[in-house]
């Protein structure tokens, strides 16, 4: 992908922050344009040693009204875009487009009472977004964050999670979340064990946020890895839940930058 000049700015690297040897957070200045509801992503842009020019997209995990951007990253071994995004450090440049995109955001869904945030691995980053805009607290009487990831360590965002409950703007609403982490490879206190797909197959998820998904009540926010996105909807569409769609409102959103 290419970017003409008037297309992108220039943003400062203010902080990075390894979790794991492949995970990491970085955060950096944010131009005074750059407009983003909840839940979208940003083309980000690094310079490779060859000086071409590498694009990709990523969600923000800061709020709109942040004066930071902030993202949440993986290592891919041998990657041409993370490998580099991974050796920048303070002080160095991002680019990133003007313009924000994408479709996981609340507008997708005309009614529900229960909002499910099902999550794997990075692809927690919108909804963390999202809890942190007021909207999604007046528009839902329940939300349920789903976080799985393969080892607990990689549970990223806990302070984060856990801090929302100090913010005064929340203080009323807080008790409408539900957080429930899941690991796949390994037992961990206060997690469930397993994939998101089986959680619900056997009806574990349900139990553990005491509310049923239901095409009735619920709305769904998919992503992640595209193999849980691909299997969870294939779940979701026995229990006559649907992709929401401006022309056909339905139950389920998802996100689609691979």
């Amino acid at each position: 992908m290419t970017a003409s000049t008037d297309k992108f700015t220039h943003q400062t690297l203010l902080d990075v922050q390894p979790l794991t040897p492949n995970l990491f957070t970085l955060r950096t200045t944010r131009d005074a344009g750059f407009r983003f509801r909840a839940g979208q992503f940003a083309r980000l842009g690094v310079i490779k040693a060859d000086g071409s020019t590498v694009w990709r997209a990523y969600s923000m995990v800061s709020s709109p009204f942040d004066e930071f951007l902030e993202f949440f990253s993986i290592v891919v071994p041998g990657g041409e875009f993370t490998s580099e995004l991974s050796r920048l450090e303070v002080g160095d440049t991002l680019m990133v487009e003007r313009q924000a995109y994408g479709y996981l955001t609340l507008d997708r869904f005309v009614d529900g009472r229960d909002l499910w945030l099902l999550s794997t691995g990075t692809g927690v980053a919108p909804f963390l977004s999202i809890l942190q805009d007021f909207e999604v607290w007046e528009k839902f009487d329940r939300i349920i964050l789903v976080y799985s990831v393969r080892e607990a360590r990689e549970l990223a965002y806990q302070s984060l999670i856990a801090e929302l409950e100090q913010r005064d703007y929340l203080a009323e609403h807080i008790h409408k979340l539900q957080y429930i982490p899941t690991v796949t490879r390994q037992t961990h206190p206060g997690a469930l064990n397993g994939r998101i797909t089986t959680l619900i197959e056997n009806g574990e998820l349900e139990r553990a946020a005491g509310v049923e998904l239901s095409a009735e009540h619920s709305r769904v926010m998919l992503c992640g890895n595209p193999q849980m996105i691909d299997d969870t909807r294939a779940l979701l569409k026995q229990r006559h839940m649907s992709l929401s769609l401006a022309r056909r409102p339905g139950q389920v959103a998802v996100e689609n930058y691979w």
